[in-house]
């Protein structure tokens, strides 16, 4: 009988969630959840010097906003906890499991001093690295327990045989075999106290019964160290899947500079969430039928692990732009008012009906900070210049415009109604009367009301918002600007 698929995310508190972080997050998930598993939640707040205040309530916050709802984590004790690292370190969890090491010959206690440190170089492949050199592997166990008695500082070290080779499997990548000569005897110990990342890291996911490990392909390099504890241990090692690097456009590293590295930067520059973890989900990923728009319950249905690609993926922020404008198009109407009233009311302050307003954009626009420069002439007629009356597809110029608003303005003033149904009748009335086509009554009407070559709505939309008298106030602007330009 196949075991129960346990994945986990296990951030750093140092900060915004990384898009990267995000899509580990998203794919542990995913793991998990096609396979009707459980994921986890891990706090890995053994870099005291990284730890950023509040960066707890992030994770929390962003796993709650994307979905992926643990079903373990500090907050949901599943009989596997703590779930803090630094709790699991209070109760001596790491020192324990480093000791068991030491006492099977795989790992060491080191006194080096740091000066002493930086001076140890080695050659491997050609390349000068800095390589600890084992002189503390050589000390008696008398001399290691006088200078613990003593007090001195101490790391505890992974012993790795300089001789042979070590290999791994990745899902992703195959095997991958390193000469041991390469490997470091990395610390897992640190001189306070805590574990580094990569010993919690075994610890943890063993005890916590984790069997599917997701991260970056940054790790393969530190993998091999990984399966030497598991062996040392004698504990069976879970499944690897390193996800290829995220880029920006120029095929860099997506950094923090980039002002959309972030899952909280985005949604602060008007994305919505749902387009964000469908966009990321597909960062290295794609399902068979190459779908794009994809909900949560889709991606969990369809995703497979084994189709993760090895080449870096390409952080493309327009077509991130493209997949959010096709989720605001879907949004339920309320949802979507929320996210974009307060934009709209940031422009438009005079007594307009904003809900209006913003309905005309929901198909307009890719992020909400579009509609601001959509809607601005609404609260201020522009500027404009009066060669925006000539259009050769709608065959209009500033005489046959001129004619159409002179003609116009007595019988918008006659009209009581300014709705659109009323505007409707009474255009459609004017162009049958005069024998002209639509656009040459629209056009120079819809560019008197906005003083724009594109908005959102036509005439008829405008005006209804505006009112029948802005409507005609712009009107009479419209023509007093053409007749200076006729003269």
């Amino acid at each position: 009988m196949d075991k129960t698929v346990r994945t986990r995310f296990a951030p750093s508190p140092t900060g915004r969630m990384h898009v990267g972080n995000l899509r580990t997050a998203l794919y542990a998930y995913l793991i998990a959840k096609h396979a009707g598993g459980q994921f986890l939640l891990r706090i890995e707040d053994t870099d005291q010097e990284r730890y950023v205040e509040g960066a707890v309530d992030i994770i929390y916050r962003t796993m709650a906003g994307t979905g992926l709802i643990h079903d373990e984590g500090p907050d949901k004790d599943g009989g596997y906890g703590p779930y803090v690292q630094s709790e699991r370190q209070a109760a001596g969890i790491y020192l324990k499991y480093a000791k068991e090491l030491i006492e099977k010959g795989e790992a060491y206690y080191c006194f080096c001093t740091r000066e002493r440190l930086e001076t140890l170089t080695t050659v491997v492949n050609g390349k000068e690295v800095s390589m600890y050199d084992k002189h503390c592997l050589s000390l008696s166990k008398e001399e290691v327990e006088a200078k613990l008695a003593a007090g001195e500082p101490y790391v505890i070290r992974q012993n790795i045989p300089r001789e042979g080779t070590t290999t791994f499997h990745d899902e992703i990548y195959g095997d991958i075999t390193v000469p041991n000569e390469e490997l470091d005897d990395m610390i897992l110990i640190k001189s306070d106290g805590y574990p580094t990342y990569n010993f919690a890291n075994v610890v943890d996911d063993h005890l916590m019964g984790i069997t599917h490990v997701v991260r970056g392909n940054e790790y393969l390099s530190s993998s091999p160290k990984y399966t030497r504890l598991y062996a040392a241990f004698g504990w069976e090692e879970p499944v690897y899947v390193h996800c290829p690097l995220i880029t920006d456009e120029n095929h860099q590293k997506l950094s923090k500079r980039s002002g959309h590295a972030s899952y909280e930067d985005l949604i602060e520059q008007g994305f919505v969430t749902e387009a964000v973890v469908n966009y990321v989900a597909l960062l290295g990923w794609s399902p068979e039928d190459n779908t794009e728009i994809m909900s949560l319950p889709e991606l969990v249905a369809a995703f497979d692990y084994r189709k993760i690609n090895k080449s870096p993926a390409v952080f493309d922020i327009q077509k991130l732009r493209w997949m959010n404008g096709e989720y605001i198009k879907m949004m339920d109407p309320e949802a979507y008012y929320e996210r974009a009233l307060p934009v709209v009311e940031s422009v438009v302050k005079k007594p307009l009906d904003k809900k209006a307003i913003a309905d005309l954009m929901k198909t307009r626009i890719e992020v909400f900070p579009d509609i601001a420069p959509a809607i601005d002439f609404f609260e201020e007629l522009p500027d404009y210049d009066v060669g925006m009356y000539t259009h050769k597809k709608m065959k209009t110029n500033t005489e046959n415009s001129l004619t159409a608003l002179r003609e116009l303005l007595p019988r918008l003033e006659a009209l009581a109604d300014c709705s659109k149904d009323a505007l409707s009748a009474l255009i459609a009335a004017y162009v049958e009367e005069k024998g002209i086509k639509n656009g040459q009554a629209l056009w120079p009407l819809r560019t008197a009301v906005s003083g724009k070559q594109m908005t959102p709505g036509g005439a008829y939309e405008i005006m209804e918002i505006l009112g029948r008298d802005e409507s005609l106030r712009r009107i009479r602007i419209g023509i007093d600007k053409l007749e200076h330009a006729m003269e």
